[in-house]
């Protein structure tokens, strides 16, 4: 085998690498969005939405039927206004269905979980989940356990 085609064969497989190297960062990214078909958009307002980022997950039941799309404040109310993409093959949502930002996995990654209602009416595009709770804050939880600690140890005096 010659240099040139040893050299050719090199760049070949450098190439191919590297396209497989982008493929897997897009994936980890979550940078994909042809997985949302026909979408339609439904919105929910929190109190606090943690790490919620735009792309991350919206689930139901564990299965994922859709993404965030946008996250916006409301100065009106002091809201975060979260806003949903779900894919079109899930039009039947409850109309009181109700909306929780959750952590997955060790890295603490976020995602909106729903829970149907038992309405017979569907959610439409553009209507309001009014049923949230907002995100777990662990700062808040290691301070409030802290507190209720230095209290409860005040009482033994």
């Amino acid at each position: 085998m010659n240099r040139k085609t040893l050299e050719l064969w090199v760049g070949l497989f450098v190439a191919i690498g590297l396209l497989a190297l982008a493929m897997l960062a897009f994936k980890v990214g979550n940078l994909t969005t042809a997985d949302v078909l026909n979408s339609y958009r439904i919105k929910a307002r929190f109190e606090n939405i943690g790490g919620l980022k735009v792309k991350s997950a919206v689930t139901m039941a564990g299965v994922r039927i859709g993404r965030v799309s946008e996250v916006s404040f409301d100065s009106v109310r002091y809201q975060a206004v979260v806003t949903m993409d779900i894919d079109g093959r899930y039009k039947t949502i409850p109309t009181d269905t109700s909306a929780t930002i959750l952590t997955a996995g060790l890295l603490g990654e976020q995602y909106v979980g729903l829970e149907p209602g038992a309405d017979e009416v569907y959610m439409k595009d553009g209507e309001t989940i009014r049923l949230t709770q907002s995100a777990l804050v662990l700062e808040k939880l290691i301070g409030q356990f802290l507190f209720n600690q230095a209290a409860g140890g005040d009482k033994g005096k």
